[in-house]
């Protein structure tokens, strides 16, 4: 069976590894590095993506980035693909937690200041109807928007064969102005239904 290795070092030395992957670095790759032994710590380190094995040292989990609980190294493609599933769903992640508490201080910061600053009543675009509210509404928007994407976090964004230039561009779109517009929505729906019920 091919594996597709065009080159090999054998019986190599903890400092021919770090070598190896640096002059790899230097010349623009991005290097994965598998191993179990204390001596291929320094090379998990150094690697963009570490891979130890789990039956493996100690030095060896800690130093590299993720531990392959089978300790099987034929998986490590597919344990590059989680990496990079990963990676993109903390991408996505945050851009929508960015923008999202962007658009959540535009929201009600004038709302919470114009009681002490009348003049930037015209600001509070949402008519929110209190500086009380406005913060009631933003915690609870905040713990709806925790829960409900939790199954996001726990599945992961797919990556269905994009380029990574295509995934930014998909990602910034859709969880960038997501995160932009949910609050205002969020926000605006739960003080409408926090005025219907009566105060005192």
């Amino acid at each position: 069976m091919e594996a597709g290795v065009d080159d090999f070092l054998a019986q190599a030395t903890p400092e021919a590894k770090l070598a190896r992957i640096r002059r790899e670095q230097e010349g623009g790759h991005l290097v994965a590095m598998t191993g179990d032994g204390t001596n291929d710590a320094p090379a998990l380190a150094q690697a963009d993506v570490g891979v130890a094995m789990n039956t493996g040292t100690q030095a060896a989990r800690e130093a590299g980035n993720m531990v392959d609980l089978d300790s099987n190294p034929t998986k490590l493609i597919e344990v590059v693909e989680i990496g990079k599933q990963l990676l993109v769903t903390r991408g996505a992640m945050t851009t929508f937690s960015v923008a999202n508490d962007v658009a959540k201080y535009f929201a009600i910061i004038p709302a919470m200041l114009m009681g002490t600053f009348p003049a930037i009543a015209p600001l509070n675009i949402m008519k929110l109807r209190s500086p009380e509210s406005a913060i009631i509404s933003a915690v609870i928007f905040n713990a709806l928007i925790i829960v409900a994407l939790i199954p996001l976090a726990l599945k992961g964004i797919r990556l269905r064969g994009l380029t990574a230039q295509a995934l930014l561009v998909r990602n910034a779109t859709i969880y960038g102005l997501g995160g932009l517009v949910a609050p205002f929505l969020g926000i605006k729906a739960i003080d409408w239904l926090l005025g219907l019920l009566p105060w005192r």
